[in-house]
């Protein structure tokens, strides 16, 4: 998950803590203490912070004004707003049944949150956000300057989709923020208080609950963190380690829970192999494997494999075929069966297809997918169970046609684009240059993840915006804070001077 330290360098090992506190001779010593990482940044300790009374106020509004930054897209529709999945995950506790990628921890949020028209929802969101962001700008030895956080989420709003995914009713703000909280516990938890790592770990959890990819994208992570640590030179701390898999296996249990409120049985969300169905389905895969195995009495679709789509989203949410048979439930365990039987016949086809989706996964970061005007299964889905929320629902800019995203795209597609490019820059720099290197950490991390992400959506679903998008802002935040960095770097190197 991010830069090793080799055995024979000069930076200490990131499982050895340094802690200091350096009043500096200051009449206020509790304000301006400072603590050393490992790795030689000082960062203020959390005590320090908590107990700078004069710059209390500041941050508070500061916080407020980025919270409000990241709602503007909700503000200015007059209602959070709505995706095609919406309405799937409210209808769960309502419905009391579980359906496909539509995990109940989400649904009981949006069930509570229904009472109020849904504010209570992005409200926490972007505040989660902010909270996070702050965090990751503090651990990485920047200033705490109510300023620069401000000015970093008015960067990551004007140019990203950050503040989309806040004012949206639906998982996908969980998904970076998730390995933002994996990547501050694992490598930055020096840098944070107890009670810190404690609310980091707890959000890794609940969003891990939220959608089974964002599950897969932190067990991924974890995995690489695991492997690296045992085959390579690569130092991660064991107390980080033990936070990251806590977190991971908290939020198996958190999703289990909660699909346990909703359905009253201890089950996973049902999906999985036969999501990545569809995505076969467009490869061509399953035309040739029912061309190869038909007829055969086991599988229902030998009797219409010449009338199956080519296209996975036609198939699961556009097709008659599907529905008269019994969407999911009356045909998930044979796309099993065909799926895993095409993987078992054609592995390497299966191979270079999965290799395909994941670079269209990685390349595809559009904003706004599914935010649209015409989405009835959610209209439907608030109207019968939070009838108060519907009038205004109804009057938003959303449902008027308000909202398009060519232009939005238009600076969203090349900032995240050009950002992802430069990853591998930081991650050089953060090697070679002391000061850089837990921005360095932080874009390996980031990289992971992308690369994860494009696999999970890619392969196992099937690549969209939406899936890329929910990523994106995070390569950017990365190459912000190593702008930040080194900016703040020259300004106390003076004119004329070289940095190390």
């Amino acid at each position: 998950m991010g830069r090793g330290t080799s055995t024979g360098g000069a930076t200490p090992p990131l499982s050895s803590c340094v802690t200091s506190l350096q009043p500096a001779g200051s009449s206020n010593p509790v304000a301006l203490a400072r603590r050393e990482t490992a790795d030689g940044i000082t960062v203020p300790t959390p005590a320090a912070i908590a107990h700078a009374p004069s710059r209390l106020g500041d941050r508070a509004v500061a916080g407020v004004l980025a919270a409000a930054l990241l709602l503007l897209p909700a503000f200015w529709n007059g209602f959070p707003l709505l995706q095609y999945d919406t309405g799937g995950y409210l209808a769960r506790w309502y419905e009391g049944t579980l359906v496909p990628s539509r995990p109940g921890a989400y649904g009981l949020v949006l069930a509570a949150a229904g009472r109020f028209d849904f504010w209570p929802a992005v409200f926490a969101q972007a505040a989660l956000t902010v909270w996070v962001l702050a965090l990751v700008l503090r651990t990485q030895g920047l200033r705490p300057r109510p300023a620069l956080l401000l000015g970093l989420v008015a960067l990551l709003s004007l140019v990203t989709t950050l503040p989309w995914l806040a004012s949206l009713l639906l998982t996908d703000i969980f998904a970076g923020l998730a390995v933002l909280a994996l990547h501050l516990v694992v490598l930055r938890g020096e840098a944070l208080s107890r009670a810190e790592r404690a609310a980091l770990v707890a959000l890794i959890a609940a969003a891990a609950a939220t959608h089974s990819a964002t599950f897969a994208v932190l067990a991924a992570l974890m995995l690489a963190a695991v492997i690296g640590a045992c085959i390579s030179r690569v130092r991660l701390p064991r107390a980080g380690l033990a936070r990251g898999l806590g977190g991971v296996a908290l939020g198996v249990a958190l999703t289990l829970a909660a699909n346990f409120a909703v359905s009253g049985r201890i089950a996973w969300t049902p999906g999985g192999i036969a999501l990545s169905f569809g995505r076969m389905l467009q490869d061509g895969i399953v035309h040739r494997y029912l061309d190869d195995h038909c007829p055969d009495p086991r599988l229902l679709l030998c009797m219409y494999r010449r009338e199956l789509p080519r296209d996975a989203d036609e198939w699961f949410w556009g097709s008659d075929l599907f529905d008269s048979l019994g969407r999911f439930a009356g045909l998930g365990e044979e796309m099993e069966t065909i799926a895993l039987g095409s993987l078992k016949a054609y592995p390497w086809l299966q191979a270079r297809t999965a290799a395909v989706a994941t670079a269209r996964q990685f390349a595809r970061v559009a904003s706004g997918e599914g935010v649209v005007d015409r989405i009835w299964h959610t209209y439907a889905i608030v109207e019968r169970f939070t009838p108060w929320a519907a009038p205004a629902m109804r009057a938003a800019r959303q449902q008027a046609g308000g909202l398009a995203f060519t232009w939005i795209n238009r600076v969203h597609v090349p900032v995240a684009l050009g950002a992802t490019m430069l990853l591998p820059a930081l991650i050089v720099l953060g090697r070679r240059r002391a000061r850089l290197a837990p921005c360095g950490e932080l874009a390996a991390t980031v990289a992971l993840a992308l690369l994860a992400n494009a696999f999970v959506c890619g392969v196992l679903s099937n690549p969209h915006d939406r899936y890329g998008a929910r990523m994106a802002w995070l390569a950017v935040l990365a190459v912000g804070v190593g702008a930040s960095i080194t900016m703040q770097r020259e300004r106390a190197a003076g004119p004329g001077q070289l940095l190390p």
